[in-house]
């Protein structure tokens, strides 16, 4: 399965071209992966699921999206990142469109957990992670920090849209135009996505014209990933850069992507301003992903995570005790939206110094897991304490206090290029 790019049009920035395929297939799945947000309130009005319901679909999204990365990342180094691409989109197609004939809650499970979750975590952060190692030698920092943000501007293009069709159409419309998005970029990954730089005379970019790759890795996806994990378990760093990112999966996807509309509808905003105030904060975390990459090639990440976490939970326990008006809702949308996923390029960047360039896309495959286990968790989590408090406030003080303590956690981080522990990669 080759792609129909024999001799690229750009000569080395033709990597460039890569990462804008990439981009656009993060968009998507971030844009599928953001959607349960936009249909708590419709599927309530159309079927009376309760919320429990609907987030418990989420939380099961979440987390296979994130269980699902490490061997979504073995997986690529032996059956090829464009076939594992092609065949995720094609799954995230047809389950989403599948549950437009959706009557049951297990049927909302099966496709919106189980299936998208499996799909859009073969589309991930850790596809991206794989992308970037691939294609780039220079400014690795700088294209991972706009391959990650690329989640927020998914936010940024779907939510507010999505919203209004879920207003003024109900739910299906959404699904199918979820749905249809993924199989428009089919075609596209299809023919102008080369495996590697070699298979089109290429070598990545920075990368000097004697560079030589690792050796491509031919062993069983689930044995390279366990195998992977069992020895970067026995290291410091990765259960650092584990629970760290527990919590940034806590404080972000689960808890503001999956509840922040619900939790305005409570305070008596409207869906569609609601999720307005989330593209706002994917157009500034589209600016501050970015920039962390910018500051990760420049910077201690472990500092950077410092800040990225302590100000992250301060503004968490802030929101509840808001006046919920828009001016107030506008500058917490403009702050979390910097730090939303600012933390991915300074954590990949230590992965990458700690476990090397070749087990790094797995060992970070198993740390995103820890993100979308953290994201689970409080998707499941506040859904329960709406349900049985009536209010988010106590949802927002727990999430707020675990982005404090990640902060700290994160200056435990050993400095990587010191102290390296982690193994070398298998045959």
């Amino acid at each position: 399965m080759n792609s129909i790019i024999r001799r690229p049009p750009f000569g080395q920035k033709y990597a460039f071209v890569v990462v804008a395929i990439a981009f656009l297939a993060l968009l998507a799945g971030a844009g599928q992966r953001s959607a349960p947000g936009v249909l708590i309130v419709p599927l309530e009005k159309a079927f009376g699921w309760n919320r429990d319901i609907t987030s418990l679909s989420a939380a099961i999204g979440i987390f296979l999206y994130g269980l699902v990365g490490p061997f979504a990342a073995a997986l690529m180094q032996s059956f090829g990142v464009r076939r594992t691409l092609l065949c995720a989109l094609a799954l995230m197609a047809a389950a989403t469109g599948a549950s437009a004939w959706m009557t049951q809650p297990w049927q909302l499970i099966a496709s919106w957990g189980v299936l998208s979750g499996i799909g859009t975590g073969c589309v991930a952060i850790v596809f991206g992670a794989t992308v970037v190692n691939r294609w780039f030698v220079k400014h690795r920092g700088l294209m991972m920090g706009l391959l990650t943000a690329s989640t927020a501007t998914g936010t940024l293009i779907f939510l507010p849209g999505l919203a209004a069709l879920a207003e003024s159409g109900g739910w299906r419309p959404v699904v199918l135009t979820i749905s249809a998005v993924c199989l428009c970029l089919l075609p596209l990954a299809w023919l102008i996505l080369p495996e590697r730089p070699s298979d089109i005379g290429m070598v990545p970019y920075g990368a000097d014209a004697d560079y030589q790759a690792p050796a491509p890795v031919h062993a069983n996806p689930l044995k390279a990933a366990f195998s992977v994990l069992g020895r970067a378990a026995r290291t410091r760093n990765f259960w650092f850069l584990f629970a760290t990112f527990f919590v940034c999966g806590f404080t972000t996807n689960g808890l503001i992507g999956t509840h922040f509309i619900a939790l305005c509808n409570d305070e008596g905003i409207a869906e569609v301003r609601a999720a307005g105030l989330l593209a706002v904060m994917g157009l500034f975390d589209l600016v501050g992903t970015t920039a962390s990459g910018w500051l990760t090639d420049r910077y201690d990440p472990r500092k950077l995570l410092f800040v990225y976490y302590g100000l992250r939970g301060l503004s968490l326990m802030f929101l509840p005790f808001s006046d919920f008006s828009i001016y107030s809702l506008g500058i917490f949308a403009v702050f979390y939206g910097l730090d939303w996923i600012a933390t991915v390029p300074p954590t990949l960047r230590l992965t990458v110094e700690s476990f090397g360039e070749r087990d790094a896309p797995i060992v970070f495959g198993w740390i995103v897991a820890g993100h979308q286990l953290g994201a689970a968790s409080a998707a499941f989590m506040a859904g329960v304490v709406r349900a049985a408090q009536g209010s988010y406030l106590n949802a927002f003080l727990i999430s707020g206090a675990t982005g404090v303590v990640a902060a700290v956690i994160a200056l435990q981080v050993r400095n990587a290029k010191a102290a390296r522990t982690a193994p070398q990669a298998s045959a």
